[in-house]
């Protein structure tokens, strides 16, 4: 189901601010960066608390020890940045707790067996996190009873209650993009304005959409970290809009050989990103090989490109689901270059290009990508 999971995963930190000012500065000076975070975590009296700074790509968390059911950790914020907070758990670090840290004394106070619902104090931004969450909150509900409902009808095998509820899903996302621009618009200096423009546009994004947005943000807002993405998003955008040339790449097929998207040109092709451990792939497979057989003899061909990093699973995949075209992969999984240059962050995903390899759709599923075939084919 396109993008549910990765909203479903992100559903605790999905917000964004209520002021018009810089109120994600908290009101500090420039130069107030020093922040002093102590917690206290019912149910976990001691072990470790790790701090996780995922703006940074740090691979090593920072730990603190827990005495008593208490931790404290020091440190520099330039910025507010958005941290996640975590805990061993029989050998293994959880975090389940995002949060907005930046310069000042912030306090966290929670339970283990709900520690993304944790009070979080001292954090301007991650009050304005908390205020948008309050707004989105009925669109969260209703997301989860849909992913629900998915989950009932993907394991019954009941793919027209699937499409439904895909088809419900996609209306309900429309309105989330459309508070989450409201409010953007509303907090053009908000450091989490950039955040959930990251989160909510920043999947297939539509330039026309995002760029109006992006650019209304205050000039140190899209500096900041997650601005800098949406900036990514943005130029990926445009380099894979509809009517752009498709970017060229080679990859190694599954016995090694090299294949280059450039000898594809002359015929109508599906550059479809997928992987094996990608439930919603293995389910739209069956819709994807009935419009290889469909069209295969008017000159359509299909290009797979896995985000695998098991070669074996792949190619097991490949002979259960009979996709009996090329397939070609790095097997870096979700730090797949051709990925990075499509500026592919969830999959299923595909791009269908005509005889001189532009783009002439994307995102097609189901018999969307049947009809569309017999548009330009029939």
């Amino acid at each position: 189901m396109r993008k549910l999971l990765i909203v479903l995963s992100f559903a605790f930190i999905l917000a964004s601010c209520a002021d018009k000012g810089k109120s994600s500065a908290g009101g500090k000076t420039a130069g107030d960066t020093t922040f002093l975070l102590t917690g206290n975590i019912n149910g976990l009296d001691n072990g470790w608390a790790y701090l996780y700074h995922p703006e940074k790509e740090q691979q090593i968390p920072d730990s603190a020890e827990i005495v008593n059911g208490s931790f404290t950790f020091k440190g520099t914020a330039v910025q507010p940045e958005f941290v996640l907070l975590g805990y061993d758990q029989h050998g293994q670090k959880r975090f389940p707790l995002g949060f907005f840290l930046e310069g000042g004394k912030i306090n966290i106070k929670g339970t283990l067996d709900s520690l993304y619902k944790a009070e979080i104090t001292g954090s301007a931004a991650q009050e304005e996190l908390k205020k948008f969450n309050a707004l989105r909150k009925p669109i969260e509900e209703k997301q989860k009873q849909l992913y629900e409902a998915y989950q009932v009808a993907s394991m019954s095998g009941d793919g027209q209650k699937a499409g439904e509820i895909q088809r419900q899903y996609e209306a309900l996302e429309g309105e989330n993009k459309a508070l989450v621009a409201k409010f953007v618009k509303e907090n053009p200096a908000s450091y989490v304005s950039a955040f959930q423009l990251a989160q909510t546009f920043g999947y297939d994004a539509v330039p026309e959409d995002l760029e109006p947005l992006y650019n209304g943000l205050d000039e140190e807002i899209k500096s900041s970290h997650f601005g800098q993405a949406v900036k990514k998003s943005l130029d990926a955008a445009k380099a894979t809009a509809i009517g752009s040339e498709a970017p060229d790449f080679i990859l190694n097929d599954i016995n090694g050989k090299p294949v280059s998207l450039a000898a594809y040109k002359g015929k109508y092709i599906l550059l479809d990103f997928w992987a094996s451990w990608c439930g919603p792939c293995r389910q739209e497979n069956p819709a994807v090989v009935k419009a290889y057989n469909t069209y295969k003899s008017k000159g359509f061909d299909i290009l797979g490109v896995s985000l695998d990093e098991k070669k074996d699973k792949w190619e097991q995949a490949i002979k259960q689901d009979n996709l009996t075209w090329t397939h070609v992969s790095d097997l870096k999984g979700w730090e797949s270059d051709v990925a990075a240059l499509y500026e592919v962050r969830a999959i299923p995903m595909n791009y269908l290009l005509d005889k001189e390899g532009k783009i002439i759709a994307k995102s097609l599923r189901g018999e969307d990508l049947i009809k569309k075939l017999g548009e330009i084919l029939n």
